[in-house]
C-alpha cells in the first residue's frame, strides 16, 4: 500500500506542476490571429460596408475604453448597438495624417478612445453579440480580406463619422479609422507579434476617437 500511496502523491505533484505551467502552453496554442483575437474581449460584431459590398467583421479590444465603443456605436433608433458601419471616406496613410490620429488618441486618453483588432467574423455571429445581422438587399457579402486588399491598394484607412444617424451632440461624436496592416497599425499589435512571431492573416486595426470639446 505505501509504495502505491507515494506513487500517487508523486503523480499528484506532477499534475500540479503541469497545472502551474499551463498558461505558457495556452499561449503556445494560439496559432493565428483569429485565435489571438479570441483571447481579447469582443467589442463589436457586424458588417463593415464599402460601396455595394459588406464584410462580416469581429472587433476585439486591444486598448482603450469600452465605454467609447458602446457610446459611439449605438443605434439611436433601436437603442442597441449598430450592426452595420458604412465607410464613406478614406484617409491617406501619409505621416502628417497619421500624426493627427496619434494626437487625437493622446488627447482622448485614457477614456476617450479605443483601439480594436478587426478579423473575419465567423458565420452566425459570436457569443454575447447575438445573431449576425441580415445583409441588406443589393449588398454583396464578401470576406474581410477583400476590404483589406482594397485599402492596401489605395494606401489609405477607411473613415466613418460617428454616431451613424440620429442627432449629433457635441459630447457624443467621434471618428472611426479602419487601418489595413501598415507601420502605424503594427504598433498596437506587439503582443500578437510576440505570441505568433508574424501576422500572416489579413486583419485591420480600428481606432475610435471621441471628439473633444
Amino acid at each position: 500500500m505505501l509504495p502505491r500511496d507515494s506513487e500517487r502523491n508523486h503523480r499528484t505533484g506532477e499534475s500540479e506542476s503541469k497545472t502551474h505551467e499551463e498558461p505558457k502552453s495556452e499561449t503556445k496554442k494560439v496559432k493565428n490571429l483569429s485565435e489571438f483575437a479570441q483571447t481579447l474581449q469582443l467589442a463589436w460584431n457586424g458588417l463593415l460596408v464599402l460601396k455595394n459590398s459588406c464584410f462580416p467583421t469581429s472587433m476585439h479590444i486591444l486598448e482603450g475604453d469600452l465605454g467609447v465603443i458602446n457610446g459611439l456605436l449605438k443605434d439611436h433608433s433601436s437603442g442597441g448597438k449598430l450592426t452595420q458601419l458604412k465607410i464613406a471616406q478614406r484617409l491617406r496613410l501619409d505621416q502628417p495624417k497619421l500624426d493627427e490620429v496619434t494626437r487625437r488618441i493622446k488627447q482622448g486618453s485614457p477614456n476617450g478612445y479605443a483601439v480594436l483588432l478587426a478579423t473575419q467574423a465567423t458565420q452566425g455571429g459570436v457569443g454575447a453579440e447575438g445573431t449576425f445581422p441580415v445583409v441588406e438587399p443589393g449588398l454583396q457579402r464578401r470576406l474581410l480580406r477583400n476590404l483589406v486588399s482594397y485599402l492596401k491598394q489605395k494606401q489609405a484607412a477607411g473613415v466613418i463619422s460617428l454616431p451613424v444617424g440620429g442627432a449629433k451632440c457635441r459630447d457624443s461624436t467621434g471618428m472611426l479609422y479602419a487601418f489595413p496592416p501598415c507601420e502605424f497599425s503594427q504598433q498596437y499589435l506587439q503582443s500578437a507579434l510576440r505570441t505568433l512571431g508574424k501576422l500572416e492573416e489579413e486583419h485591420m486595426v480600428i481606432v475610435i476617437v471621441k471628439d473633444t470639446a
